[in-house]
């Protein structure tokens, strides 16, 4: 396996010929959405998806922010990436499931949703399959887009 330039972690595989699989747990903090940003940021960098990193992670940080304000925590992120999709899924405790909401011009709060269904490829929520939270938001990106 190549190693990067400090030879201290191995490079992880071409993402075109193996799926990959990054997760990181929480606590509601007002840091925890810029720690998101930084970790779905440097995710895709790693594997040479640095074109969607803008997208990913303003979509990230809006669940993120998401959890924060409507969860107790803790909260998983999960990035997974596969050859032709990018999957990123903030997890928390609160069974509500969202709903878009229709924020009046002044209002500072309201619009992520409306954001990620706009900026993504396909969103939704599942169903937590690990048991411990109640509900996963996620959103997909194509890796074969182009920068906006």
């Amino acid at each position: 396996m190549p190693m990067d330039a400090c030879n201290a972690y191995p490079l992880p595989p071409d993402p075109a010929k193996f799926p990959h699989a990054w997760t990181l747990y929480f606590a509601t903090t007002p840091i925890a959405p810029k720690l998101c940003r930084d970790f779905v940021g440097n995710v895709l960098r790693l594997l040479n998806l640095g074109h969607l990193a803008d997208t990913a992670t303003l979509c990230t940080s809006e669940l993120v922010t998401n959890a924060c304000l409507h969860a107790e925590g803790p909260i998983h992120l999960l990035v997974a990436a596969e050859p032709h999709r990018v999957r990123i899924c903030v997890y928390d405790n609160n069974p509500t499931l969202p709903t878009p909401s229709r924020p009046a011009p002044t209002e500072e709060t309201g619009r992520g949703l409306h954001l990620i269904r706009r900026l993504s490829d396909e969103y939704g929520v599942t169903p937590d399959q690990i048991g411990a939270l109640a509900k996963g938001v996620w959103f997909e990106l194509d890796t074969t887009r182009t920068a906006a």
